[in-house]
């Protein structure tokens, strides 16, 4: 009979390689959510410092520096100073690159709207090819961020489109509107009824209608400037 050998389980190992495979099953078992704070920072130093217990030395960084947030922050001088070597701190620059490489893309995706300016310049891209007398709404969240622009949903009279408006901003978690008519022609006293109709049917749901605009050549009319909604 050939020999049969016992599976090696090298999760169970002793030293800083047994713990560091710990370490990576805990992740993959239950997220890397559940780590704290000097626990990222461990796993971070498991690339910079690889045959050493990395775990007292996230401690001390965090106890030295305040907070992981503070040794990301770090300058390199300081991080010297506090023992690591040029290999572990570009590992900890790393994050810092990630953070910002996210925001940037965030912000593409979902701008935020939260001024005249801002509204104007994601107006003047969406309104390219743009469809006369076609109705859109941007739904936003409670930081004036951007999480969809769409044409209105298809209704067959005002209160079944309100309501269908509600129940897409619901789904979305929006917390405010603002619509926009691609009309040449379109004079803003003809849409201040609908608009305001919206804007009460709104209200219970707590969603703000910032404005309804009229987008023409030259620069969009503002429902709420104009004192009609």
């Amino acid at each position: 009979m050939a020999n049969t050998y016992p599976r090696i389980d090298l999760t169970r190992g002793t030293g800083p390689q047994g713990h560091r495979a710990r370490m990576r099953a805990r992740v993959l078992a239950n997220g890397a959510h559940t780590l704290a704070d000097y626990e990222i920072l461990e796993m971070l130093l498991f690339a910079g410092v690889p045959r050493k217990d990395t775990k007292p030395l996230a401690k001390g960084l965090i106890g030295h520096f305040g907070s992981l947030v503070d040794v990301f922050r770090a300058p390199t001088h300081a991080l010297r100073a506090a023992g690591l070597k040029d290999d572990a701190i570009r590992v900890l620059r790393l994050p810092g690159v990630a953070a910002e490489r996210l925001a940037s893309s965030e912000q593409r995706e979902r701008p935020t709207l939260s001024n005249w300016e801002q509204l104007m310049a994601y107006l003047e891209q969406a309104l390219e090819g743009g469809i006369p007398g076609q109705f859109r709404l941007l739904y936003l969240d409670n930081r004036n961020r951007l999480l969809a622009d769409e044409a209105a949903p298809d209704a067959d009279s005002l209160p079944a489109l309100n309501r269908a408006i509600a129940i897409r901003a619901l789904a979305l978690h929006a917390t405010a509107l603002i619509g926009f008519h691609i009309s040449p022609t379109q004079r803003p006293a003809n849409l201040s009824q609908s608009a305001r109709q919206l804007d009460f049917a709104m209200r219970p749901l707590s969603i703000t209608l910032h404005d309804v605009l009229i987008t023409s050549e030259g620069q969009p009319t503002s429902l709420r400037q104009e004192g009609l909604l």
